[in-house]
């Protein structure tokens, strides 16, 4: 067995092949590893992005033509941030609320709902203040005075709601009106005479039972934006006044809303008496109101001592109570309480 080893080993051309094939290996692992190496210090790793604030500084730099462009943009991060900057120019401009102001009067519908469209982007929190204002009640009421639909139906139907068919006009009018109202009150409202232009003139009825009964019925049964303004007129003593003179209100119905108004006050000021009471005692204090002495609060405990008199074998009843008032009686026995 020995022999032919030692012949192979003799053997030149076995022996030049297995140096070759191991040289051959060491080679391709040695390129394998030098290429690799250079294909990972080759590779470039991007950087991050820095994020970039927008200065107040490059703000006002944007030309107006730089901004419209920036609106049409495809990435809606960018569109969105050239709004804020429109928006917030528009908000610092009271020229521009003006012009806006006297476009939602304008007789073309078009241009009404173009400048509400741009008075609802506009109107933040911070705008809110500049509408409270006499002449921005009278533009809202003015547009709702245009918007009126000569051919609408009489508003008898209990059941159902006609809001939702109203023009868009009227739905952004009741937008902000409810907002300032919710703010500031409906006096604004009421001076700028809403109701005698545009409530009054919707279709309650043609005789006026039927305009105050329609209007009764509306106020009771529907809730939308359009109620809860009139609602807020009708709570105001200003605001009734001309409902009645308008023919939606009679005088008698006015002034039994005014009582049933000053009831409710009296009924929340008794349940907030009430409450502060049960307060006051749920935490352990007693209030100023009952501060007794101590002989007083000595016999109210006793007269509150009871034994229960049961060996549990039938459910309690009120003849097992025994109740100490001067002396230990039953509380089943008849006469006594």
């Amino acid at each position: 067995m020995m022999g032919w080893q030692s012949s192979v080993l003799r053997d030149e051309r076995v022996v030049f092949t297995g140096v070759g094939f191991v040289t051959a290996s060491l080679i391709i692992f040695a390129m394998n590893t030098w290429l690799t190496r250079w294909r990972d210090e080759t590779i470039v790793t991007p950087n991050p992005p820095k994020t970039q604030y927008i200065t107040q500084q490059t703000e006002d730099s944007l030309e107006l033509k730089t901004l419209d462009t920036l609106l049409g943009h495809y990435n809606h991060a960018i569109k969105e941030t050239a709004a804020k900057i429109i928006c917030d120019r528009a908000a610092n401009d009271p020229g521009l609320l003006e012009t806006l102001l006297w476009g939602i009067t304008r007789p073309d519908y078009d241009e009404r709902v173009k400048n509400l469209r741009a008075l609802a982007i506009i109107c933040v929190p911070r705008v809110l203040p500049m509408l409270h204002t006499w002449k921005a009640h009278s533009a809202i009421v003015r547009c709702l005075e245009l918007s009126l639909d000569p051919e609408q139906e009489v508003l008898e139907n209990e059941g159902w709601d006609d809001y939702p068919l109203r023009d868009i006009t009227e739905k952004m009018c009741f937008i902000f009106l409810e907002q300032l109202v919710d703010h500031y009150g409906p006096e604004m409202l009421i001076r700028s005479k809403f109701v005698e232009r545009w409530l009054s003139k919707q279709n309650w009825g043609r005789t006026e039972e039927d305009r105050q009964r329609n209007f009764h019925n509306y106020m009771l049964y529907k809730d939308n934006k359009m109620r809860r303004l009139a609602d807020a007129v009708r709570k105001t003593e200003s605001g009734r006044s001309v409902l009645v003179k308008c023919g939606l209100m009679s005088q008698e119905g006015a002034d039994d809303f005014a009582a049933e108004q000053a009831d409710n006050l009296n009924l929340m000021d008794t349940s907030g008496e009430r409450y502060n009471l049960l307060l006051s005692i749920n935490m352990g204090r007693t209030p100023r109101a009952q501060e007794t002495s101590a002989e007083e609060q000595r016999i109210r405990h006793r007269n509150r001592e009871a034994i229960v008199m049961n060996d549990g074998t039938r459910p309690i009843g009120r003849d097992d109570i025994i109740h100490r008032d001067t002396e230990w009686r039953v509380l089943g026995e008849p006469g006594q309480s």
